[in-house]
């Protein structure tokens, strides 16, 4: 999908899409033909029959998804010959292996995995709270801030000391503990340098014990639960207490909420998208002026959250 278009996954755009494709990678065909987003206005329906067109015609040999609900990930598997499900999946953030692991072992699709290092939290380069170049992602990313970024920090020592008993880096160590999940066939990595690309090969050919994969288990089901209250209490103080000063700083709180919330599953992803998308638009503007914007963002975050689910403080 080009930038700043709508979602489009009609026969028509799929179809002229898959042939620019060809075009570009000079190929006749593309092996594994990925649905990257959702598209509320096309029929499921619709859209497998153009992805089964286009594997009848040898243009694509297998279409696979990605960054789609379970709900709706579910329709696609239900009603087309799905291949495979992009998920993101590291040992910091592991939801989707929660929510997507029954429908891939249902439907028998193959996890691709990304973002298996926790963007890089996972290599053991971060010891205090990083500051990011602008316009990086990480800087407004929850793994980066508050308990997160703590709690991410103590799976990161973990993994690191079980990856010194096979003398592997914390960064091996976190792409072997990706692979060795049930159901994963691939962990996608980004490596900058050669370097970094032979150290992330040589995450594979070896493999944790099942005692040690369990332990391991344990441990961050008790770290995430001992996180996940500080969570709720960090979110509370946010939509409770006046927004800070600086507006961008304001900005990065009323985003962690909502990611917190979702991720906690205080609010449905339908009721927080339309505020998500009004607090984004303001991010090229912000000034002393938004203030006024912003407080009535958290007011709007604070009706949908609570009193519904928000706990005491």
């Amino acid at each position: 999908m080009k930038e700043n278009t709508k979602p489009n996954l009609s026969a028509e755009y799929l179809q002229s899409s898959c042939e620019e494709s060809l075009r570009r990678l000079d190929t006749e065909y593309i092996d594994l033909y990925q649905i990257h987003f959702d598209d509320p206005e096309t029929p499921v329906e619709d859209t497998i029959a153009a992805l089964e067109e286009l594997k009848e015609q040898g243009k694509i040999r297998h279409y696979g998804l990605g960054h789609l609900s379970p709900s709706r990930a579910k329709e696609y598997s239900e009603l087309g010959n799905v291949f495979s499900m992009l998920l993101e999946l590291n040992a910091v953030a592991w939801d989707s292996h929660h929510d997507l692991l029954p429908l891939c072992k249902e439907y028998d699709l193959g996890m691709i995995a990304f973002s298996v290092t926790g963007r890089g939290l996972l290599t053991g380069k971060f010891q205090e709270v990083p500051t990011f170049e602008a316009g990086d992602i990480r800087n407004l990313d929850t793994l980066f801030q508050r308990e997160r970024y703590q709690y991410g920090l103590q799976v990161m020592k973990k993994l690191s000391e079980m990856g010194k008993r096979y003398g592997k880096t914390p960064a091996q160590a976190a792409i072997a503990w990706v692979l060795a999940q049930e159901g994963v066939i691939c962990a996608l990595t980004g490596p900058s340098t050669i370097p970094h690309l032979e150290e992330n090969l040589q995450a594979s050919g070896w493999r944790f014990t099942s005692a040690e994969l369990d332990e391991f288990s344990q441990f961050l089901v008790e770290k995430e639960e001992k996180y996940n209250r500080l969570a709720e209490d960090n979110l509370v103080a946010i939509l409770t207490d006046p927004l800070p000063a600086d507006p961008r700083t304001a900005f990065r709180d009323l985003v962690y909420v909502m990611e917190t919330a979702l991720r906690l599953r205080m609010v449905e992803e339908s009721e927080v998208l339309p505020t998500f998308f009004e607090l984004y638009d303001l991010r090229k503007t912000l000034d002393q002026k938004s203030g006024s914007s912003l407080d009535a963002i958290q007011a709007e975050l604070r009706e949908m959250i609570s009193p519904r689910n928000l706990p005491p403080r």
